[in-house]
């Protein structure tokens, strides 16, 4: 069973919440760091992207960044805008976008619950990205991002937060992008112990969202205890932040692809060689959005194309061969366009579908890009069949909106 535990976190005064919350240290590049910032000394982003402080041409993984990091956490600390609560606590994080509302448990997960997989995960992760996180970490000695879990939605939970969430939350507002953000606390020790010895129950959590921070988090947390000769398994490193959502209110979005060039073939042969994979529809100027599995679009030359796959091209019996991704991956990206590597290889990128199909098109009618597919986005009961059998999906498979906001609640590894 997966350890959930309540923790005393740090957070801003509700005056400053808004300015000092910030989008997470992934999903913009130093340069928009920067300028989200500016003018915004409350800005979290000074502590998960403390390169936007130092001179734009050092290395955002010098030794000087991380130095940085831990000196902007101080200061935040020093300066009362992150106050420790000072009784255990579990704290509901709502998050909303439009009519779609979605209610976590911000808490703390076991480091061995990761490394013996009771901390389930879908994705492969990059070695030079987990010490990126690791460093921060280390430098911090706190988790200052959460990590975006998922598990099988238990009825008795559910009853509790819609009970605590008719209070008064204690932070409400709604960010620049458009998405709301509440939170409550619940440090009602009753409702705390029914709320930990509901969540021992739950055999598994599964990683949504922060594959990297997940992994970072767990590992300092074991080098920690190796370094501890007193290490009795209660201290605050054998534990990391997370926000545990159900599974049925979480909504994945469409994660698609625009590729460079068509390997060396003209568009004729590149339709004729895809006609092997795919039934083909011309759409003209009129831009097809998926509308099932197996269903997807292509924009190429100023025109819209819908593909479906010929059934010899999946396998609905297996949980990685049913993917969207492998068929495209498989077939079309490597047998075709000779794009051997996702991670690695250069002409090919990745857009989230929160920017529309007219991003792809942008992306492709700039000449920056040839051609653009969109696909279906996969479900939460194929992540959990993924993760459940111990494979892998192909990469950037899922993106979940609305991220999580940074600095709403830190948790700090030592007293």
């Amino acid at each position: 069973m997966a350890i959930f535990k309540p923790f005393k976190g740090f957070r801003p005064p509700k005056e400053i919440v808004k300015k000092l919350a910030s989008r997470p240290y992934d999903v913009l590049d130093s340069k928009e760091a920067r300028s989200e910032a500016y003018g915004n000394s409350y800005s979290f982003l000074r502590v998960v992207k403390p390169e936007i402080e130092l001179p734009e041409h050092l290395n955002s993984y010098s030794p000087e960044v991380y130095d940085k990091a831990k000196e902007n956490f101080n200061k935040f600390i020093d300066n009362g805008w992150l106050i420790q609560d000072s009784h255990l606590s579990y704290y509901i994080y709502a998050q909303t976008w439009g009519e779609k509302i979605q209610f976590g448990i911000v808490g703390c997960a076991g480091v061995e619950d990761y490394l013996n997989n009771n901390i389930k995960k879908h994705e492969l992760t990059r070695p030079d990205k987990e010490e990126d996180r690791m460093k921060h970490v280390r430098a911090v000695n706190a988790n200052a991002e959460p990590v975006f879990f998922s598990y099988p939605a238990v009825k008795e939970i559910d009853r509790i937060v819609t009970d605590i969430v008719k209070q008064k939350p204690e932070y409400d507002f709604k960010a620049d992008d458009g998405f709301g953000h509440k939170l409550w606390l619940i440090n009602n020790m009753e409702t705390v112990k029914k709320l930990q010895k509901l969540f021992e129950k739950i055999p598994s959590f599964y990683v949504a969202d922060g594959h990297h921070r997940t992994a970072a988090a767990a590992l300092v947390g074991k080098e920690k205890k190796e370094q501890n000769p007193k290490h009795t398994g209660s201290e605050e490193y054998n534990f990391f932040m997370a926000v545990v959502f159900p599974d049925d209110q979480l909504t994945i979005i469409d994660y698609n692809r625009v590729v460079k060039d068509l390997n060396g073939l003209t568009k004729e042969e590149f339709l004729e060689r895809i006609s092997d994979v795919f039934e083909i529809t011309e759409k003209g100027e009129n831009a097809h959005k998926p509308t099932k599995l197996h269903n997807f679009s292509m924009y190429l030359d100023g025109q819209w194309y819908e593909l479906s796959a010929r059934e010899n091209t999946y396998d609905d019996s297996d949980p990685i061969g049913v993917l969207d991704v492998t068929i495209l991956s498989y077939h079309v990206l490597d047998h075709i366009l000779g794009i051997k590597n996702l991670r690695t290889d250069k002409r090919i990128d990745f857009v989230g579908g929160i920017r529309g199909l007219s991003e792809l098109k942008k992306r492709v009618d700039s000449t920056e890009m040839t051609v653009a597919f969109a696909l279906y986005p996969v479900s939460m009961n194929q992540l959990i069949d993924i993760a459940d059998s111990g494979n892998i999906m192909p990469p950037k498979t899922t993106w979940f909106e609305p991220k999580l906001r940074s600095g709403l609640v830190v948790h700090k590894l030592s007293e």
